[in-house]
């Protein structure tokens, strides 16, 4: 893992949040984008080297519905930037971790991407991200 590509916030209201996190950043979203494999509506801002991913439900049955449900808004992952996803996802299954998807899928801001149990990282759920070339 080379370093954090984003932290993930569940939100209910994506519109609303946008103009909370415009405010905070003092810079307007760069990038918003539906994932409908996930059924969620993202947004993307920037705070100098450091992103931000917003992330609101677009049906009952996706899992940030059901995060938002069980948890309230909040810090849904943390993602971090990988070379090679295939070998990341290989070593980290091979020191023990739960990997949900062993097959990377397309995500949002032109990412391949995986996911670990948060019942094998300590309670946090972990994207990896690779940028697709």
């Amino acid at each position: 893992m080379r370093k954090i590509e984003h932290i993930g916030i569940a939100v209910k209201d994506l519109a609303v949040s946008n103009k909370i996190f415009e405010k905070l950043f003092g810079a307007p979203a760069y990038k918003e984008e539906e994932v409908a494999s996930e059924g969620v509506k993202t947004s993307f801002f920037m705070n100098g080297p450091n992103k931000i991913e917003l992330l609101e439900a677009t049906n009952a049955e996706s899992p940030i519905a059901k995060f938002i449900e069980k948890k309230g808004e909040g810090i849904h992952h943390i993602a971090f930037d990988v070379e090679d996803i295939i070998q990341e996802i290989k070593r980290l299954k091979d020191e023990g971790f739960i990997v949900l998807n062993e097959v990377p899928k397309k995500g949002a801001d032109n990412k391949l991407v995986a996911f670990l149990h948060p019942k094998s990282t300590n309670g946090v759920l972990i994207e990896l991200c690779q940028e697709i070339a």
